[in-house]
């Protein structure tokens, strides 16, 4: 259990219905606390609410009941294709940003370039870019923003292995003391780097501290 002093987040009584006709609800009564180190999974089959869940907890979404209460800064989704007006350049949207959030833009543009390695891409619009482009320049951003918790949706494999190895680099070696909360399907970096987990199937969700029991209850249900 985290202890009220180390909670950076907590959700309670969460829920999220889409209003269509007959829409059964994506998430029900969902509740957990996350530290502020804390690193958690979120598993489930395709189609079981982990990037919803990612979405309303990046403030993208309105759940359509519960609560969310942030005591730490937290990121966008990593993984996202959205955030980027389409009709600005990359250095615009750099610019945008750092207003936002209030950065100084130079540092923040300098930290970016150096690492999307983007190079006279950063002048062209962003709806031009390619989908790996626009992740590469998120990334960036996120990374140079800096946050206390990063939302990761289905982390996109960006360029060649030098490239991914950096980004592994940066996010889970040089940000160790940060929280994450990580939906994915890949079972070895959740194995490796998350230290419970949240499996979600049928609007339903469980926790676990034990990561391997998680994986495997994932498994069985992806198999059934």
């Amino acid at each position: 259990m985290t202890t009220a002093e180390g909670v950076g987040l907590r959700v309670d009584g969460l829920g999220k219905t889409y209003p269509a006709p007959g829409s059964r609800p994506v998430l029900r009564d969902l509740s957990f606390d996350l530290g502020r180190q804390g690193r958690l999974a979120v598993l489930g089959r395709n189609g079981q609410g982990k990037s919803t869940l990612i979405k309303i907890l990046g403030g993208i979404l309105q759940p359509s009941s519960g609560t969310v209460k942030w005591s730490m800064t937290s990121s966008w989704p990593i993984g996202l294709g959205g955030g980027f007006q389409g009709s600005l350049t990359g250095l615009d949207n750099i610019r945008f940003i750092t207003r936002i959030y209030e950065r100084d833009f130079e540092q923040v543009f300098e930290r970016v370039e150096g690492f999307a390695e983007l190079g006279p891409a950063m002048n062209r619009p962003v709806k031009h870019y390619s989908a790996g482009m626009r992740a590469r320049l998120a990334f960036g951003l996120t990374l140079a923003i800096e946050f206390d918790c990063y939302l990761i949706d289905e982390l996109v494999s960006v360029g060649d292995a030098r490239f991914q190895r950096k980004c592994n680099e940066e996010l889970f070696e040089r940000r160790a003391d940060r929280a994450y909360i990580m939906a994915s399907h890949d079972m070895h970096m959740i194995a490796s780097l998350c230290e419970r987990a949240l499996v979600i199937e049928g609007g339903r969700a469980r926790i676990f501290d034990d990561v391997g029991e998680a994986v495997d209850v994932y498994k069985w249900l992806k198999a059934a």
